[in-house]
């Protein structure tokens, strides 16, 4: 006898997955509905497993994935900060892969230039599979395993005003769909979304900054950005899909802002004084991403990645003292953008003075180290 949360299941595949000429689009009640069916392993995973890859197959309308990411943020665990603004720094969850990370860092430079900032993600997730904030902070000592109320008391402490929090703590019932979505091979709408849950909010503004690749997303995220409530978003072709923008070239940014409409411009690395003829931080050595592709090896994988976590966080560290090099030049001009965003700084010029001063003046670091255990 079929139950009745698979019988609305088996109703919506359906009408998704009966091919690209056939398939209809859910609503977004329907979309949430089905997504909760998952979420609180309501239906089978094979169930789950078609929703998500015929979604994706047939490409997701508007109304379907917003009604995704309603029941993401219906269930996620969410702190209140009670500060005035807040920027939600929201990198890729499955990590990087040709670049050491700078954004682990940023968040203690923003606060160090009086913004609290929030950072999230999982200790590893397909198909990429790459270098994770939660890898880099893990060795560098930071913890990695705050819950939500935890990492709000220090996005609320003015001596620390940033935090990481993980996937584990603040949406356990997603963080256990990660096995899942390594069978299905192919990122679904989850892997954009999810980077939306917002587990820690400012009780005044919240500002998200997302990173991408594809044009397509252009118009989706900060779609998708206001629907969720964030008072500013910023979106960024990133290095590799993150908030760091390329320091050798011009990339495109789509922002709004409170009481505004969505605007699309060209970031200059130069408007912030920098001039590379490097894109981010290079590895020096990566793991086989086409072999990855075809048989991955989580093994090997970890073990490349532990030797590359500890060269970022010892890059990132770096940077914090002062050392030039990419991953600071990563730092100032990220920091620039978004400070600038938040209204900090009238320019770009003005907004990487500010967070060239917060790292060149120990600030930045301190608030770093002050998360660190031991």
């Amino acid at each position: 006898m079929t139950n009745g949360a698979e019988a609305r299941m088996a109703s919506y595949l359906k009408r998704i997955a009966t091919g690209p000429e056939m398939s209809t689009n859910l609503t977004r009640d329907e979309a949430r509905d089905g997504m909760t069916l998952i979420l609180t392993g309501r239906v089978d995973p094979a169930q789950a497993a078609v929703f998500l890859i015929a979604l994706r197959m047939k490409r997701e309308s508007d109304d379907e994935n917003l009604g995704v990411l309603d029941a993401l943020r219906e269930t996620t665990h969410t702190a209140i900060a009670d500060v005035p603004d807040l920027v939600d720094l929201a990198d890729p969850y499955d990590g990087f892969l040709r670049h050491l990370p700078a954004a682990p860092f940023l968040p203690a430079v923003l606060a160090a230039c009086g913004v609290p900032t929030i950072s999230h993600g999982c200790r590893a997730m397909g198909p990429k599979f790459g270098l994770t904030h939660h890898q880099i902070l893990n060795v560098a000592g930071v913890r990695v395993d705050l819950a939500p109320e935890e990492a709000n008391a220090h996005i609320i402490n003015p001596l620390l005003g940033w935090a990481y929090i993980d996937q584990a703590a603040f949406h356990p019932e997603l963080h256990g769909l990660i096995e899942l979505r390594r069978l299905i091979v192919k990122r679904p709408c989850l892997s954009t979304l999810e980077k939306l849950c917002g587990p820690v909010r400012a009780s005044g503004r919240t500002h998200v900054v997302v990173g991408y690749v594809h044009s397509a997303y252009e118009r989706l995220l900060p779609l998708v950005a206001r629907e969720a409530g964030y008072a500013s978003a910023l979106v960024i072709r990133g290095v590799e899909g993150g908030v760091i923008p390329p320091l050798n070239a011009q990339t495109r940014v789509i922002s709004y802002r409170p009481g505004e409409a969505d605007e699309s411009w060209k970031l200059s690395p130069r408007e912030a004084g920098i001039e590379s003829e490097l894109r981010a931080a290079p590895l020096a050595s990566a793991p086989d991403q086409a072999a990855a592709d075809e048989s991955f090896d989580e093994a090997s994988q970890e073990r490349d990645l532990s030797s590359l976590a500890a060269r970022a966080a010892e890059a990132g560290i770096d940077a914090l003292r002062g050392k030039a090099g990419p991953t600071r030049d990563s730092l100032v001009l990220a920091a620039a953008v978004i400070l600038r965003q938040v209204g900090r700084a009238a320019s770009l010029t003005e907004s990487a003075d500010l967070a060239r001063r917060a790292i060149d003046s120990g600030e930045a670091r301190r608030r770093f180290l002050a998360l660190s255990r031991g």
